[in-house]
């Protein structure tokens, strides 16, 4: 009867919006029992371009001392595929690259930390090893250069979700990109091929990911698709007027599906009072960019890196940890709890939120999302349990 009181008490805090206090002892307790499996992660493109992933450096988002520190449990680490390997038919390649990175500079030289999973069982398996499962997934559907083949052999290496579309619409599926961009021959969603794909998938036992993608796009995944979906790393529109994010007939139609969308921590996704303030500050924060960089010859990575680091430094507006629970709140509201997850988007994202300002900060989430009123069972199903109940339905519906 008490625990029923208590359940009570903390639904309705959760509705009035109210703060309870919350002490260390509970929230390590939580985050230690919870399964936290974050679905989008892109350090591997700077790791293939020679960072060591078990350095101590302190920068950007990722490495294993930090990822150990925020109590991970899994990681989707992606193979980001820029949309400029498109030219010259470069896209398999570099998609290779970086899974093999993942496999061979990540996995293969921590072993003793991480172990390589491909199934519900076996992030199971490590979990019960006290390792962190290691997942892979590939972000820019112009990654198969449009053969299945490839999103085969994809599979038999590991990947268990594709991203539709990048930034830029492929061949096949429109992005929410470059809906505006003259020149670009859109097909109002998924081509024939396009829906072949998401077919496909559903056969091989991969995640349909709808990140990126346009809107109809979007639609035409969800109705082609027998599986439930996911949008790794999307947050609301709804609360951040931007097209990368979902609106509330998206989510519902995601969560109708068995579907969840993972919250990223990109600010410009999750704030609109950091999407004015950035208008007005980014002349600044370029001028310091030019004068730091002057002479440079910078990778992608470095460059997205040193944005952030100015970021800091420049003391610019940013998105809060509160900003990341209103989003998770959101999705909540129209959709239920079972409708939500993490898809943090680190080291993808120049500007990550106060608070969570890298992996290591994991615990401050558990914090903040107990201080609202979520339960246990809540954060159980946020950080982790929602995907694995997508990706048993996937693998359910690859046997069939």
């Amino acid at each position: 009867m008490r625990a029923r009181i208590s359940a009570l008490f903390l639904t309705a805090l959760l509705l009035c919006g109210q703060a309870r206090t919350v002490t260390d002892a509970e929230v390590q307790r939580v985050h230690k029992a919870a399964l936290l499996i974050d679905t989008h992660n892109d350090v591997p493109w700077r790791v293939v371009d020679g960072f060591d992933f078990g350095s101590k450096t302190g920068e950007w988002h990722t490495d294993l001392t930090r990822l150990k520190a925020g109590g991970l449990g899994g990681v989707f680490f992606v193979a980001y595929v820029a949309g400029s390997y498109v030219d010259g038919n470069r896209s398999a390649h570099r998609t290779l690259q970086l899974i093999d990175t993942i496999r061979r500079d990540i996995i293969g030289r921590y072993p003793a930390d991480f172990a390589l999973a491909g199934s519900v069982r076996e992030i199971e398996d490590a979990r019960k090893a006290g390792k962190i499962a290691a997942l892979i997934g590939i972000e820019g559907g112009h990654a198969i250069e449009d053969d299945l083949g490839l999103l085969r052999q994809y599979y038999s290496l590991g990947a268990r979700y594709m991203t539709l579309t990048h930034t830029n619409t492929n061949s096949w599926a429109d992005s929410s990109g470059d809906q505006t961009k003259a020149g670009v021959k859109h097909h109002d969603g998924l081509t024939d091929f396009g829906k072949q794909v998401v077919r496909e998938m559903n056969r091989l036992g991969m995640m349909v990911d709808i990140s990126h993608t346009s809107d109809a796009t979007f639609n035409n995944a969800v109705a082609v698709s027998t599986a439930p979906i996911i949008a790794s790393h999307s947050s609301c529109r709804a609360l951040a007027n931007h097209p990368r994010n979902l609106t509330d007939a998206m989510i519902t139609a995601l969560a109708k599906k068995g579907g969840v969308v993972q919250i990223n921590f990109n600010c410009n996704f999750l704030s609109e009072k950091f999407r004015a303030a950035q208008a007005a500050e980014e002349t600044r924060l370029e001028a310091r960019f030019q004068q730091v960089t002057a002479g440079k010859k910078l990778s992608e990575a470095e460059i997205d890196g040193t944005y952030q680091r100015l970021r800091l430094e420049m003391k610019l507006t940013r998105a809060t940890l509160a900003d990341v629970v209103d989003h998770i709140d959101h999705v909540r509201k129209i959709a239920g709890i079972d409708a939500v997850g993490i898809g943090s988007d680190f080291n993808g994202i120049t500007c990550a939120p106060e608070g969570l300002e890298d992996v290591s900060k994991f615990p401050n989430l558990t914090r903040a999302l107990l201080e609202r009123g979520y339960s246990e069972s809540d954060v159980k199903k946020i950080y982790g349990g929602n995907l694995l109940r997508v990706m048993r339905a996937v693998e359910i519906a690859a046997e069939k």
